[in-house]
């Protein structure tokens, strides 16, 4: 009876760890397109390429930004990019290449990276910059610990979506970015929120409105022809 006595408050706060909830909300874009849009349904069709650049960096811990590896990005990122790519009304054919660490050694890789920079008439490098605080999450997770999640703890992530666009003579023509930011609650009875706002679909609209927003005033702009 004694040794259950004492092995009560640690069932206990195993147990609050264990049901504990956490809701994701995300913010407004920043550097939205407010311009009604249009298509630009007459221009010349064009070849892209499109160079992908996932990136994700601990600010604190990571002196740098690191490339993300697949299986690391976000899931689903291909279907969220064929999505947005609706944006545009004159490609008439297109390649994409992400770039991985990896490629440093990778010879083949680097020569298919050339050939797609040199065989369209524009480029797109789209940088994704996913960012945390160290310190932050670093005492947020004390705070989660100490508390069993009583109290309501954020875990607040930074994107940055950045496209430059060039043309055939590997000229820069234009640079666009978009910011927002994703923040993950938990606290105990968040559990209650959590099938209304998961994080999975927070982030996938971000994704979504970001490279939307991006490719419709690029097209509106009728960078592409």
């Amino acid at each position: 009876m004694k040794n259950y006595m004492k092995m009560r408050p640690f069932t206990f706060l195993v147990f609050t760890l264990l049901v504990a909830g956490c809701a994701t909300f995300r913010s407004g874009v920043d550097g939205r397109y407010e311009v009604e849009p249009t298509k630009n349904f007459n221009a010349k069709r064009v070849d892209v390429g499109f160079i992908l650049s996932h990136y994700f960096q601990v600010k604190g811990l990571d002196v740098i930004p690191k490339l993300e590896k697949q299986h690391t990005r976000i899931s689903g990122f291909d279907d969220i990019f064929i999505d947005a790519l609706k944006e545009f009304s004159n490609i008439k054919h297109y390649a994409t290449f992400t770039n991985f660490s990896s490629d440093v050694n990778d010879p083949k890789r680097r020569q298919l990276k050339d050939s797609i920079l040199n065989s369209n008439d524009y480029i797109l490098e789209i940088e994704i910059l996913k960012q945390r605080s160290f310190s932050k999450n670093f005492f947020g997770v004390m705070g989660s610990v100490v508390t069993a999640t009583i109290i309501p703890i954020p875990y607040r992530f930074k994107y940055s979506f950045k496209v430059d666009v060039y043309d055939k003579n590997h000229s820069l023509v234009k640079t666009y970015s978009r910011y927002a930011t994703v923040t993950k609650w938990v606290e105990t009875f968040f559990i209650f929120l959590y099938p209304f706002y998961p994080e999975k679909r927070e982030k996938e609209e971000l994704y979504v409105d970001c490279l939307h927003d991006i490719f419709r005033q690029i097209e509106s702009e009728k960078i592409l022809q």
